[in-house]
């Protein structure tokens, strides 16, 4: 539709449904974040505070680190699923309701745009989520379905659990202020930086671009909102469990070989580094689990560079949350920012080596 001076006109939804809509997606989002992360964080906060520890590393120990087979695999799916399964709930349902319940024209005005103002938003609202990598994939995949743009997308994806301030501060009582403060450094260079730049790989998105985007969205919204909502969380589930769910016990099956031991004279050199960062690019792991993991290769005699690498890599993306979200962007956009996570890792590293 067009008004008299031919400039397109964008559908106006009805403001009390939009605002009921908005509203219903705003409680469960508190709701669920309240009861799989801000509370229980308020918990393991005091806990890191008096014990300067928040639990054992999920690798396992020397015995568990040098024994590859389809058992440790499993044993390593189990508990990992075991750690994120509720989060990984909430992330499925809050991506499936990003698409159903959040007007399109707002979330375009907003997000739409490759400019570095929407990727800011973008990353600044990822941070009271503080989800893993893999269970905040489907809310970027539910954003993307809109029409968000590439760079904001992305800021949201990694902002989760790269910027994750219960993360920092449980860094700060585990570790020490020098890890969270490079964390905090290249934490943003990547949300931030890396996330705007993936938008030169993706097409530019004007203001007119954006209007036919949200009359396009209008157009297809057919159905009753049930129908809408099933047809969104069951497209979601179908892909991302089996994907998820296979991923994470190939990575529990390679991690032998992904986290060797290493000996004391290689424990703080380049190639340490650089082979980390690889490693923790692709591993997953649970939502501040870098903390114990790092601790305890530290025990094992593990020097600062590599440390330092683990710090960023580890818990910023992963090969199965790539996997969930490889759907929703260009290829070009993911290995941009795999390549991105592990030379930004290394750098994180280097400096590791003399700062840590």
């Amino acid at each position: 539709m067009a008004d008299i001076n031919g400039s397109i006109m964008t559908p106006q939804p009805n403001s009390k449904k939009t605002a009921v809509k908005v509203l219903v997606f705003i409680l469960i989002t508190i709701v669920g974040l309240s009861y799989v992360k801000w509370y229980p964080y308020f918990n393991k906060t005091i806990l890191a505070a008096n014990t300067h520890s928040i639990g054992a590393s999920i690798l396992g120990d020397h015995a568990e680190l040098s024994s590859a087979s389809w058992d440790s695999a499993w044993s390593y799916a189990l508990v990992y699923f075991n750690a994120v399964w509720k989060a990984a709930v909430v992330g499925i349902l809050l991506g499936s309701l990003v698409q159903v319940l959040l007007p399109t024209n707002w979330l375009l005005k907003v997000l739409g745009k490759t400019s570095f103002g929407s990727t800011a938003v973008a990353g600044l609202a990822s941070l009271p989520g503080m989800m893993c990598t893999c269970c905040a994939a489907p809310i970027a995949a539910g954003l993307r379905k809109k029409n968000v743009s590439v760079g904001a997308s992305l800021a949201f994806w990694i902002g989760n659990p790269t910027l994750n301030p219960a993360t920092l501060i449980f860094m700060t009582f585990v570790l020490s202020w020098k890890f969270t403060a490079l964390r905090l450094v290249f934490g943003i260079i990547l949300t931030f930086g890396v996330s705007y730049l993936a938008n030169r790989f993706a097409p530019s998105v004007n203001t007119a671009d954006i209007d036919k985007m949200i009359e396009k969205t209008e157009k297809e919204a057919n159905g009753s909102f049930a129908q809408r909502w099933a047809k969104s969380i069951g497209t979601m589930i179908l892909y991302i469990v089996p994907t998820y769910f296979l991923s994470v016990l190939l990575m529990g099956a390679v991690r032998v070989w992904l986290f060797p031991n290493i000996s004391e004279a290689s424990a703080n050199s380049l190639i340490a580094v650089i082979g980390f960062a690889i490693a923790g690019m692709l591993f997953v792991i649970p939502t501040a689990a870098e903390i114990p993991i790092i601790q305890t290769f530290i025990s094992f005699g593990m020097g600062g560079g590599p440390a330092g690498a683990l710090l960023l890599t580890l818990p910023s993306i992963s090969l199965p949350s790539l996997l969930l979200v490889a759907k929703s962007f260009p290829k070009k956009v993911l290995l941009f920012v795999a390549v991105s996570v592990v030379i930004l890792g290394i750098l994180s590293g280097v400096a590791g080596m003399f700062l840590l």
